[in-house]
């Protein structure tokens, strides 16, 4: 471990608290979600009980959202195999409205749902900087490659309706569909370049992109702002943010602000919250979604599921800190529907 001045010694100390505190908050994320492989796990149990639903008097929505909600992704994909090749047609065929876009996205492959979330958000106007840097900014670079390999083999509508597979790469939507210095930042995520943890505390490299950072002034030096967060692994990027406030004064989400406008502003915004803290930064988009007029369905069904597996508790935690109400409560509140008690039994349950 070197330090390359006496301008790094104060530092010291509180970097390694602030590193210890990181390592623990980091590994617990990955373990803290709120569904769990089901145990007494019957493959035949679970479709003969899902065919009961959708062949009675009417469809039991319930039983549905009871089997789905309650096994793991590794599971659900073994119910949904096993339920079409015993019934030749998909569950999801007697359903409607959002409670099939649920259990749709319950019943497809981690990166197959990324990668049409991403497709659907780049080609409609006005989602496709949220919702790009929400995915690429969130997944381990394992899920994210996957996810691409994905995207590039997956058909479009028009594809289908030619029999052709395009094989379009995320990368040439993401250049059609963007520009600017936006487009070189969810272009760099793509690449899924960013520099893993090592677990050495590089004093030197933390100085000198806080040094980069302050003298990256003007059109010719935006890119220095976008290598620096999206290469980076982000252990040493909280470290680069803690010490520029501290030689500067100025938090560097501030700066930011001050230095760029428009829909690069907002990504780097996002960009520095994902960094910061990924449960709070997806809290914030939840919390969003339940305030508009009309709650944000695809919103709260996309951070629901894919972390339902992973940080959920997490994410409610900070719901719950930041908003003085938990979760839960407020999706019972917000959502109606028939889609209501998928949602709530992805979260889960009260945070008191």
């Amino acid at each position: 471990m070197s330090v390359s001045s006496g301008k790094t010694v104060p530092f010291l100390t509180q970097e390694i608290l602030s590193h210890l505190g990181l390592a623990n908050k980091t590994a617990a994320w990955g373990t803290l979600g709120t569904l769990r492989t089901f145990l007494s796990f019957s493959v035949d149990k679970d479709v003969q009980r899902l065919l009961r639903a959708i062949t009675g008097q009417g469809v039991d929505h319930r039983a549905i959202v009871d089997v789905l909600t309650n096994r793991s992704r590794e599971q659900r994909q073994l119910i949904s195999r096993a339920f079409q090749e015993r019934t030749r047609q998909s569950l999801q065929a007697a359903l409607s409205g959002n409670l099939e876009r649920i259990v749709v996205a319950l019943l497809q492959p981690a990166a197959q749902f990324d990668a049409q979330e991403l497709r659907t958000a780049l080609k409609a106007s006005g989602s496709a900087e949220d919702v790009a840097m929400e995915i690429l900014a969130t997944r381990d670079p394992s899920q994210l490659q996957e996810c691409l390999t994905v995207y590039k083999h997956s058909e479009s509508s028009l594809a289908v309706a030619w029999g052709k597979d395009f094989q379009v790469e995320a990368e040439e939507d993401i250049k059609s569909e963007t520009s600017g210095i936006l487009r070189d930042l969810l272009l760099a995520l793509a690449k899924g370049g960013r520099e893993s943890y090592s677990g050495i505390i590089d004093y030197n490299l933390a100085e000198q992109d806080v040094q980069a950072l302050q003298q990256a002034e003007g059109p010719s030096t935006e890119r220095t702002w976008v290598l620096i967060f999206t290469q980076r692994n982000p252990v040493h990027l909280i470290r680069v943010f803690d010490q520029y406030q501290q030689y500067t004064g100025q938090e560097l989400e501030e700066a930011v602000r001050n230095r760029f406008h428009g829909d690069i502003q907002v990504a780097l915004l996002s960009l520095a919250s994902v960094i910061r803290n990924t449960p709070l930064y997806l809290a914030d988009k939840l919390h969003q979604a339940l305030q508009e007029t009309k709650p944000n369905y695809r919103i709260l069904m996309r951070i629901l599921i894919s972390q339902s597996e992973t940080d959920l508790l997490s994410i409610r935690a900070e719901f719950k800190k930041k908003f003085g109400k938990s979760l839960y409560s407020s999706l019972q509140d917000a959502v109606k529907g028939d889609c209501r008690s998928a949602l709530l039994a992805l979260c889960r349950a009260e945070d008191i």
